[in-house]
C-alpha cells in the first residue's frame, strides 16, 4: 500500500467514514465491503473504501478533462450545503433543495422553467418589473420567481442534460438516480450501507450522514474533477477556410 493510500485510509478513519448502519439496514450488496459488525454497527473496510474511491476520482477526473458537466445532487438536510459549497467551488450544476421529476428525463419541459427564471431575473435587473406592474402583480411575481429559484437556481446556467450525476446518498435521491439510469448517464454515489451498490456507477462506500465523512469524499471528488478541468482543451470551433472568390466583373 502506498503512502498516499494509508494517508487516505487514516483520514477517512478520523472523519468517521467508516461506520455504516445497523445490520438491520444493511443491503446484500453491501456485504463484501464490510470489515465487520461492532455492537450491532457495520463497519466498512477501509482499504476497500479507498479503492472505490480512486475509481470515482479516476472517472470525475476524465469527465473533467473531457469538458462533460457534472451535476450534484444532495437534498438531505445534513449534507445539503456541503453538495452546494463544492458544487460551487469548481462550477457545477446542483440541486439541494428538491429534485423535480423529469429534471433530466423531461428536460425540453425543464428549459421552459428556467428560461422563465431567467426572464424574470433579466426584467428584475432592468427596472422592467418596475415600470409593467403594479405592486400587487410584483408580489405574486416574486413569488414565482422565488419557487422557480428554489427548485432550479442551481441548474439555470445549463443547456443542456447533465454529462454524469454525483449523488450523496442514492437511496435517499432515488428519483434522480433512476432518471439517470434510464438515460444511461453515470452516476458517483457517496453511500452508506443501506444502498443498493448495484444502482450506481461508482459507489463510493462512507457514511453519508456524517458531515465529516461527506466533506472528506466531497474534497476528493471535486478536487480530482477540478484537475481534470484544468486539463481540459475546447475543441477548436470549424471555420470555412475555403478561399473567398474574387468578384472580377466590372
Amino acid at each position: 500500500m502506498s503512502t498516499n493510500d494509508q494517508n487516505l485510509i487514516e483520514r477517512l478513519f478520523s472523519a468517521g467514514a467508516h461506520f455504516g448502519f445497523s445490520k438491520s439496514r444493511r443491503h446484500p450488496t453491501v456485504k463484501p465491503y464490510l470489515f465487520g459488525n461492532k455492537q450491532g454497527t457495520d463497519i466498512f473496510d477501509l482499504e476497500k473504501t479507498s479503492e472505490l474511491l480512486a475509481a470515482a476520482k479516476a472517472a470525475v477526473a476524465e469527465a473533467g478533462e473531457q469538458g462533460k458537466t457534472v451535476l450534484f445532487v444532495g437534498t438531505k438536510e445534513e449534507v445539503k450545503k456541503l453538495v452546494e459549497h463544492f458544487a460551487k467551488e469548481v462550477a457545477a450544476p446542483y440541486v439541494i433543495n428538491r429534485w423535480i421529476g423529469g429534471t433530466v428525463t423531461n428536460w425540453s419541459e425543464i428549459k421552459k422553467r428556467i428560461a422563465r427564471l431567467h426572464e424574470l431575473i433579466a426584467e428584475g435587473e432592468s427596472g422592467e418589473l418596475e415600470r409593467k406592474y403594479t405592486k400587487k402583480e410584483r408580489v405574486l411575481i416574486g413569488r414565482e420567481a422565488d419557487k422557480l429559484t428554489f427548485n432550479f437556481g442551481g441548474i439555470k446556467d445549463i443547456e443542456k442534460t447533465p454529462d454524469m450525476l454525483l449523488v450523496v446518498d442514492p437511496r435517499h435521491e432515488s428519483i434522480a438516480v433512476a432518471e439517470a439510469s434510464e438515460l444511461g448517464i453515470p452516476v458517483v454515489g457517496i453511500m452508506s450501507s443501506d444502498n443498493d451498490l448495484t444502482k450506481v456507477t461508482y459507489p463510493v462506500l462512507v457514511n453519508d450522514a456524517l458531515q465529516a465523512s461527506v466533506t472528506l469524499a466531497l474534497t476528493e471528488l471535486t478536487t480530482a474533477y477540478s484537475e481534470g478541468k484544468a486539463k481540459y482543451v475546447p475543441k477548436p470551433t470549424r471555420t470555412d477556410s475555403r478561399p473567398r472568390r474574387m468578384n472580377t466583373r466590372s
